[in-house]
């Protein structure tokens, strides 16, 4: 009986947030639907169909953006604030938001497959993403900086080498990058555009 009971709550609690929503949505429609297509009949004698909903969705675009920056954006500004204060969680915040922003952010770093020869005397190459082409701040104009995942792994290496050993792959990055994790064993999708 207790495991029933325990079923229930967990069926109420999954269904409570869409019907509760749906519920809402529904009477802000009706509400608008019917005080829109009043005042038109009232002063213009005319009647909108679909009015309600074109009204209802530029209401919920509404309040998107007012959560957004209103509410999301500030607490998330805040949240970044107290991390800052705290020395070694700031670190590894800041450390694994950056990784994570590089994979799949607006400011996407391993967007450049090269495959970089590892010394003039060798024919070894390895192939790895350049992530900095300016390395200005290091006195090093000559060179890249080189990103070089390791297979199985979720790691890798960064390197400097010179520009003249590195030669820019046009294929797509996130091929590449499956085709490194995974020690060359995955297959190459080669219809995919870089």
């Amino acid at each position: 009986m207790k495991k029933i009971i325990n079923y229930l709550l967990q069926g109420v609690l999954y269904l409570a947030p869409l019907t509760i929503t749906s519920y809402i949505i529904y009477n802000v429609f009706m509400f608008m639907d019917g005080l829109l297509q009043e005042y038109l009949i009232q002063f213009f004698e005319v009647k909108i169909p679909g009015l309600g909903f074109l009204s209802l969705l530029f209401f919920l675009i509404l309040i998107g953006f007012i959560g957004k920056t209103i509410i999301a954006d500030p607490l998330k500004v805040i949240f970044q604030n107290i991390i800052k204060r705290v020395p070694l969680l700031n670190f590894i915040y800041f450390a694994i938001k950056d990784l994570f922003s590089a994979f799949v952010g607006k400011e996407k770093k391993f967007n450049k497959p090269v495959i970089v020869k590892m010394s003039g005397s060798s024919d070894l190459e390895k192939l790895g993403f350049i992530t900095e082409e300016n390395l200005a701040i290091l006195n090093e104009l000559d060179k890249v900086a080189v990103y070089f995942p390791h297979s199985y792994n979720f790691s890798g290496e960064l390197f400097i080498v010179p520009k003249t050993h590195v030669k820019i792959l046009k294929v797509n990055s996130s091929e590449m990058m499956k085709f490194i994790v995974s020690a060359g064993l995955t297959s190459w999708d080669t219809s995919k555009k870089n």
